[in-house]
């Protein structure tokens, strides 16, 4: 991994985080985190990726719906402004990266690996060096305190537990 030493920053405006759950047994409800921020430091090998996301920035398609997504039912918003990322481990085999990390959301703390792949560094269009990030995992809602839920009336409930969560980054050079 020494081609990636040193310090890098996400640009928010080629950057993005999306989490995914399924919604009524049959369809897919994806939200967006517009507001967030991750780095990546590279030393003799040795890398860490830490991020931290404000949860008030949270969007959906339905200003109600993204009230409920914040409310104590999920992100509690109020309580807990940010959720959080730290990695414990980085795995780079040519493009592909696998990402053991601490997540925080809600203030409870669950290791999780994210996998994907690692681009990079290139020459950037306008100058400076470049990575991308494009990584994925998913968790179980419940462990982290979100277990809301209703039953639909053919059995099954609205939500899924798993959630999918998506990390696209591109990443510059500082």
């Amino acid at each position: 991994m020494s081609t990636i030493d040193g310090n890098w920053k996400s640009d928010p405006t080629h950057s993005a985080l999306y989490f995914a759950v399924r919604h009524s047994l049959v369809a897919t409800f994806r939200g967006v985190i517009d507001d967030f921020s991750a780095t990546l430091t590279g030393t003799g090998g040795d890398v860490v990726i830490e991020g931290t996301a404000k949860v008030a920035s949270i969007t959906t398609k339905d200003d109600n719906l993204t009230g409920h997504i914040q409310s104590p039912d999920f992100f509690d918003q109020e309580r807990f402004p940010e959720a959080t990322l730290r990695s414990t481990s980085v795995r780079r085999d040519g493009d592909n990266v696998s990402i053991d990390a601490d997540l925080t959301l809600k203030g409870v703390t669950k290791s999780v690996t994210f996998t994907g792949t690692l681009l990079g560094p290139v020459e950037g269009a306008f100058g400076g060096e470049k990575l991308g990030l494009d990584v994925s995992t998913t968790v179980n809602r419940t462990d982290f305190g979100m277990s809301w839920n209703a039953p639909m009336p053919g059995g099954g409930f609205i939500l899924s537990d798993d959630v999918k969560l998506t990390i696209l980054l591109e990443m510059d050079r500082v």
